[in-house]
């Protein structure tokens, strides 16, 4: 008996329902982000950076649970307006989410001055710019 309940709280852990940014790899506009970005900042449960990850998607790095998994790719540029017109507050609001060695990284390589995408590895984003690697499994 001792072992279900110990497999049933493992199950229900938050690390075993984490959020993932799996669907939301393409980038996007604000308004599909924000709700998961809401609620796993509520929920306090492991979200867990994976894959191709671009624009908005980065939003993600500025959770208080995120991590990030060294085979991920995170892909960087301007904000901007449906018209593709670069916009600060979109740009800034992407970078408010980074951790301040990552934004001073991404702005000193002019990443966020074009709408052409720069490519950051998952291991340099743990390595270099302080993220919390994902647990394996």
């Amino acid at each position: 008996m001792r072992i279900i309940i110990a497999l049933v709280v493992a199950l229900t852990s938050s690390a075993a329902f984490a959020g993932t940014s799996e669907g939301y790899g393409m980038g996007g506009w604000i308004a599909k982000f924000q709700p998961e970005i809401d609620r796993a900042n509520a929920s306090g449960e492991l979200f867990r950076i994976k894959g191709h990850c671009q624009s908005n998607c980065t939003l993600f790095l500025g959770l208080r649970s995120v991590c990030v998994e060294r085979s991920a790719t995170l892909l960087f540029h301007a904000g901007h307006d449906r018209q593709r017109n670069i916009n600060a507050m979109s740009t800034q609001r992407m970078l408010d989410a980074y951790k301040p060695a990552l934004r001073q990284y991404v702005l000193a390589h002019h990443y966020m001055d074009t709408l052409e995408f720069h490519a950051i590895p998952g291991a340099m984003i743990i390595d270099r710019f302080g993220y919390k690697e994902c647990p394996r499994g």
